[in-house]
């Protein structure tokens, strides 16, 4: 992946870490794999999804206890992302804080790079 020396490619707050913590030990998993796909309105979506280990060219991130993997087709697009979980009255659910993103749908499940 792309990185700057000291510097991880996609950071994780606090609260998405905890978040991602308490789903993989409900789970029984030891990793959230996240990924880009076609589709929605704008024309790409993030992917999330379990796993039990990372394939050979994913991209590794842990901290306080979380442990994501960034698939390879989706590094170039994830470089500088931020990884939050928000809460409100309404929903709930991981918000991506992307420089890469040029457009993004109004209920913002749906993205466009530039």
């Amino acid at each position: 992946m792309f990185t700057t020396p000291g510097k991880q490619a996609v950071t994780i707050t606090s609260k998405a870490a905890q978040h991602i913590s308490k789903l993989m030990a409900s789970a029984g998993h030891t990793g959230l794999r996240i990924g880009i796909k076609k589709g929605g309105c704008a024309g790409m979506e993030y992917t999330m999804e379990y796993v039990n280990g990372p394939d050979a060219n994913d991209e590794v991130i842990e901290q306080d206890g979380a442990r994501v993997l960034i698939a390879p087709m989706a590094q170039m697009s994830l470089f500088g992302t931020e990884i939050d979980y928000e809460t409100s009255l309404l929903e709930s659910g991981f918000k991506f804080r992307n420089p890469n993103v040029t457009e993004a749908c109004g209920c913002g499940e749906s993205i466009k790079f530039g």
